[in-house]
């Protein structure tokens, strides 16, 4: 069966939109939306970067935790990250992907 007319990869409701490597304005657009629609907590992260879990150490400085000392709250936000990495990324090529495969957060990307 052929796609129906007008209905192009990546023009999902639960699908991030696909960077076809041209109007990378509309794509930027529709993917800010995508990800605000998801949650809007990701499109922040996105924006300002991720939250990192701090601690306060034995000479009053603030300083990251280590993974073993998260709590709850401090895994939900690095989850945040994640989640929001994994989206733009599955809204990229194979070439876009190269480019931005290194990058640790979506700051980053």
């Amino acid at each position: 069966m052929s796609a129906l007319l007008g209905i192009n990869e990546g023009q999902s409701t639960t699908r991030p939109p696909l960077f076809n490597k041209k109007y990378y304005s509309w794509w930027k657009a529709r993917m800010e939306d995508f990800l605000i629609a998801e949650d809007y907590e990701l499109w922040t992260i996105v924006n300002q970067g991720p939250v990192t879990p701090t601690k306060q150490n034995g000479q009053n400085e603030i300083v990251p935790k280590d993974p073993s000392e998260f709590v709850a709250v401090d895994f939900r936000m690095t989850e945040k990250n994640a989640k929001a990495k994994k989206i733009l990324i599955c809204g990229l090529g194979p070439d876009e992907y190269n480019r931005i495969s290194a990058c640790y957060n979506t700051k980053e990307i």
